[in-house]
C-alpha cells in the first residue's frame, strides 16, 4: 500500500529541491565558465557551452606592404582567425552592411578591389593597381566558433606571480584566526552557561548586542587602539598578531552566542553528577563538555574559516597590501585588474579559492551529523 504524502511534506521536499537548485546551478555554471575560452566568455552565457557561439568581428587585413602580383594584380591574403578555430558565415566591407556577403562570395569594394572570404576564414584582396596607404582593409564577418574547453585559466592563476606566498599568507591567517576564538569562545560559554557570577546576564546581553555591531563601523577604532597598545610594547602596526586579535575580536560574539546556547542544552544531570564526584569546572568542562560540544564547535570552525579565508578587508588593514603580505584574495583581485572585466581570471579564480574551505567542510562535516548526546547518558 503507497503511503500518501502529506501536504507538509511535498513543500518541504520542494523547498529543499529548490534550494538545491539555487546552489547548483549558478556553482556549475561558474565551473563551466571557468574551463571556456575566453573570448567564448564573454560573447555567451555558460548553458550555451556545448554550442557554437555566433559572434561579429573586425578583422583589420595586413597593410600594403604585404601585397603581392598574381597574373597581373596586386593580392593580399590572409586568414581572419589568424589559424584559429572558426567558421565565417557572412562578411562586409563596410560598417552599415557587416554581413551583406555570403562566406565564398567575392564583393565588389571601391575601384576594381575585390575581396573574398572562405568559410574558413581565409580572404584574398585584389586590386588591378597596387594598394596604397598606411592601413590594411577592414573586413566584417559574423563567425561561428565551435565550444572551446581549456585550462589555460588556471594555468594563468596558479603560475602568476606571488601566488604561492599569498596562499601560504592566507593559511597562516585563517588557522589561527579560527582555532584561537573557538577555545576562548568554549571557555566563556561554558562560565556563562554552568558558573553563577554576578553581572552574567548583563554580560550575555553585551554578547548579544555585540552580534550587530557592523565590521566596518569598528574596524578603524579597533586598528587605532591596538597601534596605541602595539606601540606602547613594541609591536608592529602590520603583522599576523593583529589580524589574528581582529579576526578573534569580531568572531567571538557569534561563537560565544552559538556555544553558549547549545553548552547551556547539555542534561544538567551529567554536570551535578560530575561535581558529586569532586570535578572541578575546569575538569568538567575538558572532560566532559568539551567532547560533547564537537559538532557546535566544528559549526563554528567551518563559517569562522570560510570568514577568515576570504576576508580582504581586514587583511589589507591589519596585514598590509604588499607583495610579502598580500593574501591570497588580494592577490586574485589584483590579477582581474582596475576594472574587473578578466572574466575568464575571475571565474577560475573561484574555484581555486574553495578548494580549501572543501577540504574543511568534507573534513568536519562527519561531527555534524553526530547526535548531541549519543552515548553519552547510559542506564546503570
Amino acid at each position: 500500500m503507497t503511503r500518501k504524502l502529506s501536504p507538509l511534506t511535498i513543500v518541504v521536499n520542494l523547498t529543499v529541491l529548490v534550494l538545491v537548485a539555487l546552489w547548483t546551478l549558478p556553482t556549475a555554471g561558474l565551473l563551466i565558465s571557468s574551463l571556456r575560452d575566453k573570448d567564448q566568455i564573454v560573447a555567451s552565457g555558460w548553458w550555451t557551452a556545448l554550442s557554437s557561439s555566433t559572434r561579429n568581428e573586425i578583422y583589420r587585413a595586413p597593410g600594403p606592404e604585404a601585397q603581392v602580383q598574381e597574373n597581373g594584380v596586386y593580392v593580399i591574403k590572409g586568414n581572419v582567425f589568424e589559424g584559429g578555430p572558426g567558421a565565417v558565415s557572412a562578411f562586409g566591407a563596410t560598417s552599415q552592411q557587416p554581413s551583406a556577403f555570403e562566406a565564398g562570395a567575392t564583393a565588389d569594394i571601391r575601384d576594381g578591389q575585390k575581396l573574398t572570404v572562405q568559410e574558413n576564414g581565409d580572404f584574398r584582396l585584389e586590386s588591378p593597381t597596387a594598394f596604397e596607404g598606411s592601413r590594411g582593409q577592414r573586413i566584417f564577418f559574423t563567425a561561428e566558433t565551435p565550444p572551446r574547453f581549456t585550462l589555460e585559466n588556471y594555468q594563468t592563476v596558479l603560475t602568476a606571480e606571488g601566488i604561492g606566498q599569498s596562499f601560504i599568507n592566507s593559511l597562516t591567517v585563517a588557522i589561527p584566526s579560527t582555532i584561537i576564538p573557538i577555545l576562548v569562545a568554549a571557555f566563556a560559554a561554558y562560565a556563562l552557561a554552568w558558573m553563577k557570577f554576578p553581572g552574567r546576564s548583563i554580560l550575555i546581553a553585551v554578547i548579544v548586542g555585540l552580534l550587530v555591531v557592523p565590521l566596518q563601523m569598528s574596524l578603524i577604532p579597533l586598528l587605532k587602539m591596538y597601534n596605541d597598545v602595539g606601540a606602547f610594547f613594541g609591536v608592529p602596526a602590520k603583522g599576523y598578531v593583529g589580524i589574528w586579535l581582529a579576526h578573534m575580536g569580531f568572531g567571538l560574539p557569534l561563537a560565544i552566542y552559538l556555544l553558549r546556547n547549545y553548552i547551556a542544552g547539555l542534561p544538567r544531570e551529567i554536570m551535578e553528577s560530575a561535581r558529586v564526584d569532586g570535578a572541578s569546572d575546569f575538569e568538567i568542562f575538558i572532560k566532559i563538555v568539551l567532547p560533547l560540544s564537537y559538532p557546535a564547535l566544528a559549526s563554528f570552525a567551518i563559517f569562522q574559516f570560510l570568514w577568515t579565508w576570504n576576508d580582504l578587508l581586514v587583511a589589507m588593514v591589519f596585514l598590509g597590501t604588499g607583495n610579502d603580505e598580500l593574501v591570497l584574495t588580494g592577490r586574485l583581485v589584483n590579477l582581474l585588474g582596475s576594472r574587473g572585466g578578466n572574466w575568464e581570471i575571475l571565474t577560475a579564480s573561484a574555484f581555486i579559492t574553495i578548494i580549501v574551505p572543501l577540504l574543511v567542510f568534507f573534513g568536519l562535516q562527519r561531527y555534524l551529523v553526530r547526535g548531541l548526546l549519543a552515548g553519552s547518558v547510559k542506564g546503570g
